[in-house]
């Protein structure tokens, strides 16, 4: 039998989506990226002459071209429900950036209708395509770690640290911005697959830098979007037992140290990290600790998962092999990991962080 065409995708969205997802789309042997759209006509023809595609001229064109087989939805989260759904409707498989929606009950909606339209739908949670945290979770899956009793994960970065950084979508919760959206829904959905689902959820998050000034105006616009959130978990893993996690993040950590996980248990220590906060390979190295040893050892990477190469962005690897993932869920019929049911678990541990616990008590 003759080799299947490559998957025509679409790109909704200039920023991740064009640095990205178009790359990723090209580098995977199965995809090819054939359109872009954005709703700004003048931003979309700069974008798409530098990535030598055509600019569609409209989401309707786009929804009711045949030859267009699948969507990539990479736009800020506020418009991405609407988005999404009208593009279902018209028959299109999507790989959504998250978070997939502003609450889990929209992306619950989202999850009934790709089900009932039979339509493959990713959700970009790309750090399980990465290949030292696909070690790890062999590892765990293993029970090096025997019974696991602490989860630590720190992810502290500087992105947003200059006051000076324009205000953006990202400074309004409304609109979907802030730390946790950024980072918490990757960390919930790193937690989820790593250990086990949430079953307790308490969160404080706060706002370091509470303004920011407005582009071509040089005056301030208030910021109510989280920059740094602190969450308490209780796990539950795969025996039924629960597994308390503590997970730090922020946006505004001037010489913060990166991504870093931790995992304690009965017969040992596993830590994941890396102090570089570009991309999801590089400077990643993974540890081990034995009851009796005094020092964690460096685990070396398993070449079985390792990419058939990374380039300098070393985050279109990633996304890259789970754009083939989808790819195969599409053609296949087969239920696509990770979707849109681990995008609502993910979004369902983020509204709970921003629902208050208890009251303050004064001490």
């Amino acid at each position: 039998m003759a080799e299947a065409s490559p998957l025509r995708v679409a790109v909704v969205g200039l920023g991740f989506g064009l640095q990205v997802h178009v790359p990723a789309l090209r580098a995977c042997p199965t995809t090819q990226p054939v359109a872009l759209w954005h709703p700004d006509a003048e931003r979309l023809r700069a974008a798409a002459a530098t990535v030598d595609l055509p600019g569609a001229p409209s989401l309707e064109a786009l929804l009711e071209d045949p030859s267009i087989e699948a969507l990539v939805l990479a736009t800020p989260p506020e418009p991405r429900l609407a988005l999404a759904r009208a593009a279902l409707e018209a028959g299109k498989p999507l790989l959504l950036e998250k978070p997939v929606t502003l609450r889990a009950e929209d992306a619950e909606e989202l999850r009934r209708l790709a089900l009932q339209r039979s339509l493959a739908v990713a959700v970009d949670f790309e750090y399980r395509a990465v290949p030292l945290f696909q070690q790890l979770r062999d590892l765990l899956r293993q029970g090096v770690l025997g019974t696991p009793w602490l989860v630590k994960l720190d992810w502290l970065m500087s992105s947003r640290a200059d006051p000076n950084r324009p205000w953006s979508w990202y400074s309004r919760a409304a609109a979907g911005g802030g730390v946790l959206g950024a980072l918490g829904t990757h960390a919930a959905d790193l937690l989820h697959w790593l250990v086990g689902p949430s079953r307790q959820v308490v969160a404080g998050l706060s706002t370091a830098i509470p303004e920011r000034p407005l582009p071509g105006t040089g005056t301030l616009a208030p910021v109510d979007a989280d920059d740094i959130a602190l969450l308490q978990l209780l796990l539950e893993d795969a025996e039924g037992r629960a597994v308390p996690a503590q997970v730090t993040l922020a946006s505004v950590a001037r010489h913060g140290r990166g991504c870093w996980l931790e995992l304690y248990g009965s017969q040992g220590t596993l830590v994941l990290g890396s102090s570089n906060q570009t991309d999801y390979v590089h400077g990643f190295q993974l540890w081990w600790g034995e009851p009796g040893e005094r020092t964690l050892r460096p685990l070396a990477p398993d070449p079985a998962l390792a990419f058939p190469r990374t380039g300098e962005d070393g985050r279109i690897a990633p996304v890259a092999r789970l754009i083939g993932w989808w790819e195969r869920a599409i053609r296949e019929g087969t239920p696509m990991v990770p979707g849109l049911a681990e995008g609502v678990a993910s979004q369902r541990v983020c509204d709970a962080a921003r629902q208050p616990a208890v009251p303050p008590q004064p001490l």
